[in-house]
């Protein structure tokens, strides 16, 4: 149950929300059935019934008197089962997206009714509505033998999981324990982390795993993508600010930052030479994502809107170091054929050339290419060090990376046409993009989906290519159906992969 609660945050699976609603209207369609069956057709029809009628069949259950309305509203059941619907119905109301995402305003001190606390909190009302429910089910009004008041054996194996998945988690994050390295805070209020990583802790890259703050909040978890790669001696997160949570996040580190040094990135800085203590981090983790398969594909597809580029800067930069292992493992391989062949010609010992370095598994992916679109041109700050080793080291061109700034009318507008000749210019005398500020191009306005699938299939005929999408919902089912119409036409075959916040 707490598992259920955690992935509901801005940084989520649309599709796990939407099956969250869904079991939530449920609910609310069997409690209004359940509680109008009763105030509206069972008490009425009981207080109404005929003296005849009670006495022969109701009269053992309900005592002589004849019951009231009211007092069997007043009843253990009645006042258990409204307390019940009031609560659910505060926490149904407090996990709409108008409270929940704080669309509606409210004056002090009544906003605390708005954000994700107040819909994280207000979900744990669930302990209360379990114990009423269990009361309610052992008051059933016509029937007495313990038996057959079977509430508790529904609730007992959830009940059982949620403790068990509680208790897990608590002793896994002590298990894990992490020192913070860095900590940078970048234009967009994005709270970069870099942390220690614990021996234990093996992931994949596209993977996302569970983080507490105690200064901040000692109850809640928050699931963020991993943007480290898994051979990187240390762990990392980019956290944006969208909530309650984060926004309290990015205070709690902003107060043991300082300035950055020149040649440094962020507009505050922090590293285990401040001297000021950094707040404790507890994690919890790795959980699977869809991005984690990406090596399953001879091509890839990378699309990012804004913070969504998080789960991909991990994937470049594990195809990034498979790579160098791969020129690494072949330069090595051609310097023992080398001397293989020059001790051949001194000593004709067949034994010689049995010493092999041991091959590394053949990495099916052949190209990437990795779409990030942003409104913002502070956003390619946060992967700047990235984008760069990437253009550098990648001399096979396997990788290939394209900005988008929406921001800017699109190239060709006329009103475009000074920063666009300033950018090429720049870019071919220095080799940095004066947008960015890095090696990768930035156009401007949105990419055309359509041509860059088009491309993709004139390319990698026969293929099997990789979509994976993280960012909003509207591009996903563009995506989605463009993948759908370019596999009924063609032979290079798309398949989409999402994850939305």
């Amino acid at each position: 149950m707490s598992l259920l609660l955690y992935k509901m945050t801005p940084s989520n699976d649309l599709i796990f929300l939407s099956s969250m609603q869904t079991i939530a209207a449920a609910i609310v369609i069997g409690v209004i059935l359940h509680a109008g069956n009763h105030l509206a057709c069972d008490f009425p029809k009981l207080v109404n019934s005929s003296d005849g009628d009670y006495d022969m069949f109701l009269k053992d259950d309900f005592g002589a008197k004849k019951p009231s309305y009211a007092s069997l509203a007043r009843g253990a059941e009645g006042v258990t089962g409204i307390l019940m619907v009031i609560i659910m119905a505060v926490a149904f109301t407090l996990a709409t997206r108008w409270f929940r995402k704080s669309l509606i305003k409210f004056p002090k001190p009544f906003d605390r009714l708005t954000g994700f606390n107040a819909f994280w909190y207000s979900h744990h009302l669930f302990v209360i509505v379990y114990i009423l429910l269990v009361i309610h089910g052992v008051c059933l009004y016509l029937v007495h033998e313990w038996y057959k008041k079977t509430t508790w054996m529904y609730l007992s194996i959830p009940v059982l999981l949620y403790a068990g998945e509680r208790a897990l988690r608590f002793f896994r994050s002590g298990f894990y324990t992490v020192r913070l390295l860095k900590v940078a805070i970048y234009p967009g209020n994005v709270l970069a982390l870099q942390m220690s990583k614990p021996p234990q802790f093996r992931y994949k890259s596209g993977q996302y795993m569970f983080v507490q703050c105690p200064a901040v909040s000692p109850f809640e978890w928050h699931p963020f993508s991993i943007t480290s790669a898994p051979g990187d001696d240390y762990l990392s997160v980019h956290i944006r600010q969208l909530g309650d949570w984060t926004q309290e996040l990015r205070r709690v580190f902003s107060e043991a930052c300082e300035c950055p040094v020149a040649g440094k990135s962020g507009l505050l800085r922090a590293d285990e030479t401040t001297k000021k203590i950094l707040p404790k981090l507890l994690i919890d983790g790795p959980y699977g994502a869809p991005a984690q398969d990406y090596r399953n594909y001879d091509v890839l597809l990378l699309v990012g809107l804004g913070i969504g580029a998080t789960p991909f800067i991990s994937i470049l930069k594990d195809l990034l170091n498979s790579i160098v292992k791969m020129e690494e493992q072949a330069d090595s391989v051609s310097d023992m054929s080398r001397t293989s062949d020059l001790s051949n010609g001194s000593n004709d010992t067949p034994s010689s050339n049995k010493v092999s370095p041991k091959r590394r598994k053949a990495l099916r992916t052949t190209n990437a290419y990795f779409y990030w679109v942003t409104r913002e041109q502070g956003s390619f700050d946060w992967f700047k060090g990235v984008m760069n080793e990437v253009a550098e080291l990648d001399q096979r061109g396997v990788i290939e990376m394209h900005n988008y700034l929406t921001s800017v009318y699109e190239e060709g507008d006329a009103r475009s046409t000074l920063i666009t000749m300033v950018q090429a210019l720049n870019h071919a005398k220095n080799g940095v993009d004066v947008v960015s500020g890095t090696r990768v191009r930035t156009h401007f306005a949105r990419p055309n989906w359509r041509k860059v699938l088009s491309k993709l299939c004139s390319k990698h005929c026969n293929a099997r290519i990789g979509v994976f999408y993280c960012g909003a919902p509207v591009l996903a089912k563009e995506l989605s159906s463009l993948c759908y119409e370019f596999n009924q036409k063609g032979s290079t075959k798309f398949e989409f992969h999402k994850e939305q916040f």
